[in-house]
Parts: C-alpha cells; structure tokens; sequence
C-alpha cells in the first residue's frame, strides 16, 4: 500500500508562517531606513552605499550574540527586549574604534516558528537600530525541527559601521594622567548570565516581586545600554583617546584592549554607584569582589579615556546627552608584572 505524500510542513517546516513573519517585519525594518540602504529585505542580499561624506572610508565589523540572557527570556516571556541587546552588543563594539553603525543584519534560528514571538523579537532588534541609528538591512529566519527545544531560539547579530581612516580610534594616543570615564551601565547587560542564573538557582526569588521599585524580572531582562548617538557626538567635538565596551570579563578585562603594554588603568572603586542588582547577585552568590569585576560590568557599561583638560568638558557633554558618567580613574605608567586595570 502506498504511503501519503510528505510535505516540508510534515517534516516540521512552516513555509507559511515565515512569509508571515517577513510581512511582519518588513514595516518594522522600514522605520530603521537610513540614507546608504539601496535595496533591504525580500532580496538575495541586501545593497548599501558608503555615505559619499567619508573620503577614506574603513568599514569596521562586528558580530556577537545574546547568550544565556536568552534563557531567562524564555523562562520570563521576556521576548521584547533580547533583540536590543542583540543590536547593542555589535554597535557598542564597532563604536569604540569610532565607527558609525551603518547597517545591522540579524539571524533567527529556530525548532518550530512562532509567529508572534518571532515578531515580538525582531521589533525589538529594529528598536535597537533606531537607537543606533543603523539600517535593519536584512537577516535570516532558519526553522530547524529537532534543533531546539520548543519554545526556544537564539540569536547572532552583524553590525557593519564606518569611520574615516585618519579618525580611528586604537588607543594609541593614551598616556599617563588621562582620565577614565565611566558611562552607566542600564544592569547586567547581556554578560554573566550563565552566573545570574545560578544564583537564581540558588536565591529562587519571585521574579514579579519589587526590586526597589521594579518588578525583578524587569530588571534582570533590561536591555543593553547602546551608546551610540552620544558617544558620536562627544567624538565630534572632544578628542576622545580611546573607548572599551564592558561585556565579558568586566572592567578589568576590557580596558586593557586599548591599553599600550606600558600603561596601567587605576579605578577607584567608590568613584560610581553599583545598581543594587549587582550588589544583590554578589550576596546571594557569595561571590568574592575579585570574581564580581570579572564577570560583571558592576554598572559601567562602557569606558571612555579622554585627556585630564577634556575630562569635565565630556562629562558635561554626556550629562546633556542623558549619560550619566562618572570619573572613575586614571591613568598611569605600568609597573613590572602589574596588572593593567587596577581597581582600589
């Protein structure tokens, strides 16, 4: 006897709901438009002109993905937000080479499509362009049966930026007695998640109760901070030395990338307030001060070292923009075998 036919949607595969996820996202990826974009999503590959205003042009990549936050979103229904993070943590790393985000694509795979979760996702990564002022240009949605569990998916996210070549920024021109400046973080960011949720393992806390005044789960899923538009700005009319992005391994991993080897960064520890989610995660966790500079931004979200006559005029400039940025540093000439951040 023979068998019946086997479709794709047998086989797990809705080719139906991905026509309607693109229809959805189309008029969200319409509000991202920018000038450079000259064809977007629905083609093969999506077209985009280098602004004619760049006389030497350096385009500067980056790529990174959401991590173990995903987890919490899954558990949380807090599906929203992870599509700023996935924004926020490319256009943050291009930006501190002083590149201008230009265009942003993203990549959605998943066991089963839902529709409206999917939706719910990408509307937040066009929220994260328009903060960033970038193009959502085009992307991938893979529908993968067996490959996750159900209700689950994950992210990766391309940003593609420009800077002129005589503008960019590698910290070369830092040197002893230029000021750190620490932007505020908007809470853990998309980094430490695998430890948050151990701790939560631990704590078991009610994610709907207050957390001086929010509901936790709102806290524990805020997006990334993207810096973008200000920190272009400051570049604009202070000359700013050298810039680090606080994802994994925290403040005292981060700063020693745009650090020359003879160079040392002190931080001064009471120099800027720690959200109190850190300060909750640390004792819950019993988690040693050491480990906690490691793994968390311990709310400096991104590092910008100017020269000490610059430092309060870029304060103050922050400040207008919406930062808030504390001096939390400075910088100095390196001892033998010493480490390259340093906070007391």
């Amino acid at each position: 006897m023979s068998q019946a036919p086997l479709s794709y949607r047998d086989a797990g595969v809705d080719i139906d709901a991905g026509d309607a996820l693109v229809d959805r996202i189309k008029p969200l990826a319409r509000k991202t438009l920018r000038d450079g974009v000259l064809a977007g999503i629905g083609g093969f590959g999506a077209l985009f002109e280098v602004p004619r205003r760049y006389r030497e042009p350096v385009l500067v990549s980056g790529t990174d993905g959401v991590g173990t936050k995903l987890k919490l979103a899954f558990e949380l229904d807090g599906h929203d937000t992870v599509g700023i993070d996935l924004v926020a943590m490319s256009v943050n790393d291009i930006l501190v080479q002083g590149a201008e985000p230009l265009f942003f694509l993203d990549y959605f795979a998943c066991g089963r499509l839902d529709v409206d979760t999917a939706a719910r996702v990408v509307g937040g990564i066009a929220r994260g362009c328009e903060l960033a002022g970038c193009a959502l240009i085009g992307g991938e949605t893979a529908e993968m049966p067996g490959m996750y569990p159900p209700g689950e998916y994950d992210l990766a996210g391309f940003a593609v930026g420009a800077v002129e070549k005589s503008a960019i920024i590698d910290g070369r021109a830092i040197a002893p007695g230029d000021v750190v400046l620490g932007l505020a973080s908007s809470g853990a960011h998309s980094n430490g998640y695998s430890l948050v949720r151990k701790i939560l393992e631990r704590a078991r806390p009610d994610p709907d109760a207050d957390f001086h005044g929010r509901p936790l789960r709102e806290v524990l899923l805020a997006p990334t901070r993207i810096y973008v538009k200000p920190l272009l700005e400051l570049m604009r009319s202070v000359p700013v030395k050298g810039m680090a992005h606080i994802t994994g391994g925290g403040l005292v991993e981060n700063l020693p990338r745009v650090l020359a080897e003879g160079l040392t960064a002190v931080l001064q520890r009471d120099a800027w307030s720690m959200p109190p989610l850190f300060a909750w995660l640390q004792r819950e966790g019993g988690v040693a001060d050491a480990e906690m500079h490691r793994v968390f931004n311990c709310g400096i979200g991104m590092a910008v070292i100017v020269a000490a006559g610059d430092a309060a005029r870029a304060q103050a400039q922050l400040a207008a923009a919406g930062e808030t940025a504390w001096r939390i540093g400075e910088v100095r000439a390196r001892a033998a075998g010493e480490a390259q951040t340093i906070v007391v």
